[in-house]
C-alpha cells in the first residue's frame, strides 16, 4: 500500500462522495414523493390511474437501472430531449427508487385493520382525515422496515451512474486504476468513502426503526 499516494488521493475522493451523497439525497427524497402518491393509487385502485400506476411499477421493477439510464442519457437525445448526466442520472435513480418506495407504502396502507377506518368514518372524520390521522401513522410504521432497506439500496445503485461519465466513487476509482495502476489504494477509498456514507445512515434508520417499533408495540 503506497500510503503517501492514498493521502494524496484523498481530496479527489472526497469530491467524488460529496457528488455521490448529492446523488442519493435527490435520488432518495424525491423517490418518497413520487412514490407516495403511486402507493396511494395502488392501495385505493383510483381509476384512471390505476392501471397505469402498476405498469409503471412492473417496468421500473423488472429493468435494470443501467438500461434505464442508457435509454434516457443516449436515447432520448435521438428524439430531440438532451439532459446532463447528472439531471439523467436523478432522474433514473427516482424512475427505479419511487416504485419500491411505492410497495413498500402500499404494503403498510394495506395492512391497516379495517375495523380503524370505519371507527374513524363513525366519530366523523372525513375520508381524507381518516387517512392523514388514522391509515397513514400506521402504514408508515409498517413500511419503515422496507422504505429503510430502499434507501440504503439507492444509495447503493449510485455507483452504476459512473457509466455515464458522473464523476462519482465508482467513476473515480476506475479513473485511479486505469490511470496510476493504484488498484489496491483506489479500493481502499472507495470502502472507505461508501462505508463513511452507508455506516450513519444504517445507523440511523435502525434507530429509527426501533423508535418505531416501540412506539407502535411496546417494545
Amino acid at each position: 500500500m503506497n500510503w503517501p499516494y492514498l493521502i494524496d488521493a484523498i481530496p479527489k475522493f472526497a469530491d467524488a462522495a460529496k457528488l455521490t451523497l448529492e446523488l442519493s439525497v435527490y435520488g432518495v427524497v424525491l423517490s418518497l414523493l413520487f412514490g407516495l402518491p403511486v402507493a396511494v393509487v395502488t392501495a385505493y385502485r383510483i381509476r384512471p390511474f390505476y392501471a397505469l400506476a402498476r405498469a409503471y411499477i412492473e417496468l421500473s421493477r423488472n429493468t435494470p437501472l443501467l438500461i434505464q439510464l442508457f435509454f434516457l442519457y443516449y436515447g432520448l437525445p435521438k428524439m430531440g430531449i438532451k439532459w446532463d448526466g447528472f439531471t439523467c442520472s436523478v432522474i433514473a435513480l427516482v424512475f427505479l427508487g419511487a416504485s419500491y418506495m411505492a410497495e413498500a407504502v402500499r404494503a403498510g396502507i394495506l395492512a391497516v385493520p379495517k375495523g380503524q377506518v370505519e371507527a374513524g368514518k363513525a366519530v366523523g372524520l372525513s375520508r381524507f382525515q381518516v387517512f392523514r390521522y388514522v391509515e397513514l401513522p400506521q402504514a408508515w410504521a409498517v413500511a419503515f422496515p422496507a422504505v429503510a432497506a430502499n434507501i440504503l439500496f439507492l444509495m447503493k445503485e449510485t455507483s452504476v451512474i459512473s457509466a455515464v461519465g458522473i464523476a462519482e466513487l465508482l467513476f473515480v476509482t476506475k479513473d485511479v486504476i486505469g490511470m496510476d495502476y493504484k488498484t489496491n489504494e483506489a479500493l481502499f477509498l472507495l470502502f472507505a468513502a461508501y462505508l463513511i456514507i452507508l455506516l450513519p445512515v444504517s445507523l440511523l434508520v435502525r434507530r429509527l426503526e426501533n423508535r418505531i417499533r416501540r412506539a407502535k408495540y411496546g417494545v
